[in-house]
């Protein structure tokens, strides 16, 4: 899955909605059909979606489309996909997945539906949800070849939190060990961990914080349910010029000291051997990959790493 920094949520049947998102810089919308729709909405919000995709991506192939369906358990779900899966979806946001097994019959009507509907490759992003998705999070990360991302919960009012029964705290200490859960599932099946919502509209010093203490945890990337949230958010989670110039240089200067017969060395006052290097290069890779990393003009006028190894001499002893 591309990593994604921002997915932001806009309303199914209120496709005027979008061009805001669109303005905002989502890197990923998720066009939903499930909460945010009334009931009596629903089956008229399906064809509106999809007359949505088709004309974002007249304008846009760059940023990620998915739709939030309703629910297995509603009976909705394939309605919903039947309606939905045509060309320029990207993938299904699934909702409500408890265990392993449910991943398994999202699958089942997606592959109907992609052979008929003449669409392939989608993906799913898991938001967790339920007490049985953290507790089952490794299996349902492993499940399907589909699941390109998963959730860590940080709902302040919510289905988790009714769940859970937690209190929530602007510094998120009753959900860490919820989201730690999720982010270790996700790295371990390389998938994209994402981290939960800010719901306060209007406090973007809090959602600037929250964004950054995620990124510091090993997120990735973080759902948005504002238009102003989303440049705050790809902020907190976008390397930095001078990220990615100390990476680039700490990379060549292991690949210097290694072809001279050293397994350690000094850099930028920092030990760095073979694992610092690998962390490094993954990094990059992660960066590069990143939205918005081709946009970053400082680049084009960094130094080469030959220019800013940063050498201080060989460890010694190794």
């Amino acid at each position: 899955m591309v990593p994604y920094r921002s997915i932001l949520f806009v309303p199914g049947h209120k496709p005027a909605w979008i061009d805001k998102a669109l303005a905002a810089g989502a890197d990923c919308i998720v066009l939903d059909l499930e909460d945010s729709v009334p009931a009596d909405l629903k089956a008229g919000a399906r064809a509106t979606v999809a007359g949505s995709i088709a004309a974002v991506r007249a304008k846009d192939t760059r940023v990620g489309l998915f739709v939030r369906v309703n629910p297995l358990d509603t009976r909705l779900t394939g309605g919903d996909l039947e309606a939905v899966v045509v060309p320029g979806l990207t993938g299904v946001f699934a909702p409500k997945i408890s265990v392993a097994t449910d991943v398994l019959r999202y699958d089942a009507l997606l592959d109907h539906f992609e052979e008929r509907n003449g669409v392939s490759g989608l993906e799913y992003i898991v938001p967790v949800e339920m007490i049985g998705a953290i507790q089952n999070a490794r299996e349902i990360a492993q499940a399907s070849p589909r699941v390109g991302a998963m959730i860590g919960p940080t709902a302040e009012h919510a289905d988790i939190a009714r769940a859970v029964g937690y209190r929530w705290t602007p510094e998120g200490e009753e959900t860490l060990y919820l989201r730690s859960r999720i982010l270790l599932a996700c790295r371990e099946a390389g998938i994209h961990p994402l981290t939960g919502l800010w719901e306060r509209l209007d406090d973007l010093a809090g959602l600037k914080a929250f964004a950054e203490k995620g990124r510091q945890l090993g997120f990735r990337g973080m759902i948005a349910i504002h238009p102003s949230h989303v440049a705050t958010v790809n902020g907190a989670f976008s390397p930095t010029a001078d990220e990615i110039e100390f990476h680039e240089g700490l990379v060549a200067a292991y690949e210097q000291a290694a072809a001279a017969g050293h397994g350690a060395v000094r850099y930028r006052g920092v030990h760095i051997d073979k694992a610092h290097a690998d962390t490094a290069a993954e990094w990059l890779e992660h960066a590069r990959a990143t939205p918005g990393a081709a946009d970053d003009s400082a680049a084009c006028d960094r130094p080469s790493p030959a220019d800013r190894l940063g050498i201080d001499a060989p460890e010694g002893g190794h």
